[in-house]
C-alpha cells in the first residue's frame, strides 16, 4: 500500500482543529418547556418515584429498578451521584412544573471527544412531549458547545421505542454488538447510534425549528422531528 500524500492519508483524516474539551460541569441547563439539573437525591428523588410509581415497564431495559420504596431510590440515587463515570440529571418538565424524568451523561471520553447519553427513563407523564423532546436537545447541545465531536445512543436492541426515539432525534444507527453484555440474568444485544460534530449544525436547525412555539397548534406538531431530522441521518435502523 503506498504512503499517505497530502490528500491521501494512510491512517485517517486529519483533525487539526479540535482540541480535547473538558468534560461537562454538571451546569443547570433550560430551555422554553424543560430544565435539567444535576441529579440530587434530597431534593429530586421522592418527586421521580412519585412519578414512576404504577409504571414498572419504565425499568425493564435499565440494569435497576424497579425500587419498592421511595427510601430504596433515594439510596440508590446517592450511590449513583458519588459513582464519577457519569453524570445523572433530573428533568423538569416546565409545563407541569414537576420532575418527570432521569438522563445521564456517560462514558466520558475527552481524550477522543466522545460521550454518551444514557440512563433514560421517563415516566408516563413525559414520554411523548416537547419537554421530553427539548431535554435530549439541551444535553446534545451542551456536549457539541464543550468540544465533543461524537455523541453516542445504546440501548438493547429489542427495545424497539428507544430505537425508534434515536432515529427521531437525528442518531445515525450504527449497527448491534451481539452479547455485548448480561443484563438482570439476560443477554443484551445492544444497538449502536450516534451524532457526529458535522451533523450537529443542521441538525440544531432541525431542533430549533421543531421547538418553535409556530409549529405547534393547540399543542399538536405540524412538521415532525423525524422528517425534519431524516436528511441528515447518514444510516437509518433497518428494523425500523
Amino acid at each position: 500500500m503506498p504512503r499517505s500524500t497530502a490528500d491521501t492519508p494512510v491512517f485517517g483524516q486529519p483533525v487539526p482543529d479540535w482540541s480535547t474539551p473538558s468534560a461537562p460541569k454538571g451546569a443547570s441547563l433550560s430551555g422554553r418547556y424543560a430544565e435539567i439539573h444535576l441529579l440530587d437525591a434530597e431534593l429530586h428523588t421522592a418527586e421521580l418515584f412519585e412519578a414512576y410509581t404504577g409504571h414498572d415497564q419504565v425499568w425493564d431495559y435499565l440494569p435497576y429498578g424497579p425500587f419498592q420504596t421511595a427510601a430504596d431510590y433515594k439510596q440508590w440515587g446517592i450511590q449513583t451521584i458519588s459513582a464519577p463515570v457519569h453524570q445523572f440529571y433530573a428533568i423538569k418538565n416546565k409545563e407541569s412544573g414537576a420532575f418527570e424524568g432521569v438522563a445521564s451523561f456517560l462514558r466520558i471520553d475527552p481524550a477522543n471527544g466522545s460521550i454518551e447519553v444514557g440512563h433514560i427513563n421517563y415516566s408516563p407523564a413525559l414520554q411523548q412531549t416537547r419537554a421530553g423532546t427539548e431535554a435530549m436537545y439541551l444535553m446534545m447541545q451542551h456536549a457539541f458547545s464543550i468540544g465533543f465531536r461524537r455523541y453516542e445512543w445504546k440501548c438493547n436492541a429489542l427495545n424497539m421505542a428507544s430505537r425508534r426515539a434515536a432515529q427521531r432525534l437525528g442518531f445515525s444507527y450504527e449497527g448491534v454488538f451481539r452479547q455485548a453484555t448480561v443484563v438482570k440474568g439476560c443477554n443484551r444485544d445492544t444497538a449502536w447510534f450516534a451524532i457526529i460534530d458535522q451533523e450537529w449544525p443542521a441538525l440544531n436547525r432541525a431542533f430549533e425549528t421543531w421547538l418553535a412555539p409556530d409549529n405547534f397548534e393547540q399543542g399538536r406538531q405540524l412538521t415532525s422531528l423525524g422528517d425534519l431530522t431524516s436528511n441528515v441521518r447518514v444510516a437509518s435502523d433497518p428494523l425500523l
